[in-house]
């Protein structure tokens, strides 16, 4: 018993041991064997008792109880150390699920910031143009006599063309104003005069003001055709002057319907 005790955590302990060399329980010994009749004769009063039978079968069922309540034991201990080991694999799911959940957290609060900043950058640059077109149309009313809201004055014009090819006004004159209508959705028309080297982003601010919507709103821009010839005005033609896209010294412009979404 003690050396199963001093051997429990061997990995042989459960194998059969092996059958001894020298003085076996239950009997005699030879003479060629340690402690033999010949061994005995000086240690004649010190000898062992011989076990009966039932003491031999009490001694066995003992150390085989012994051996099988140390299994159980080391069952037992290899059950709790494999419980351990997957509370600490859930521990560690857990942990990298909320890492994962905060870093896409993160990710979407960063593109959250970075969509409000770009909205309020372009809205600083519309409020800039916008405040540029009504510093350009005070300067207008201020020099034609007229107020800001008024139509002012067309600006003088050659008289119509005529069909005769020989009678036609010079094709290098300038001209430094513009009167531009445009046509409205709803059947309207707005008026205004600009400048021959304004661009036509300043026509798109200046339809989107009057149109008949909340000034300031955030309303899509609005997209401007030629009359004739059939034109659509592109995003690169709003950085144009007027000169350079032909609507000097008049020209009337439409503006298309939104298509239903």
């Amino acid at each position: 018993m003690d050396w199963l005790m001093e051997h429990e955590d061997d990995p042989d302990v459960d194998e059969p041991l092996p059958t001894p060399l020298g003085h076996v329980l239950g009997r005699e010994p030879t003479s060629s064997e340690p402690g033999g009749p010949e061994g005995t004769s000086s240690n004649a009063g010190e000898g062992k008792p011989v076990l009966s039978e039932e003491e031999r079968q009490e001694q066995t069922k003992r150390m085989l109880e012994l051996v099988a309540q140390k299994q159980r034991e080391r069952e037992e201990r290899e059950e709790r150390e494999a419980l351990e080991r997957e509370r600490q694999r859930r521990k560690q799911g857990q942990e990298l699920s909320a890492a994962r959940q905060r870093l896409q957290e993160d990710e979407m609060r960063r593109a959250a910031e970075e969509r409000r900043r770009e909205k309020a950058e372009e809205l600083a640059a519309r409020q800039r143009v916008r405040e540029k077109i009504e510093r350009d149309k005070a300067e207008r009313a201020k020099k034609y006599g007229g107020s800001v809201g008024s139509r002012p004055s067309p600006p003088t014009e050659p008289g119509p063309v005529p069909s005769s090819p020989s009678q036609e006004p010079p094709t290098k004159r300038e001209y430094d104003q513009c009167r531009i209508q445009v046509r409205l959705p709803d059947g309207t028309s707005l008026t205004q005069t600009f400048r021959a080297r304004e661009q036509l982003a300043a026509v798109r601010l200046y339809v989107e003001l009057h149109r008949g919507e909340e000034p300031g709103g955030d309303q899509d821009p609005v997209q401007l055709l030629s009359g004739f010839p059939r034109r659509a005005f592109s995003e690169a033609d709003m950085e144009r002057p007027l000169q350079e896209l032909g609507l000097v010294p008049s020209a009337v412009l439409i503006v298309a319907k939104k298509c239903p979404s």
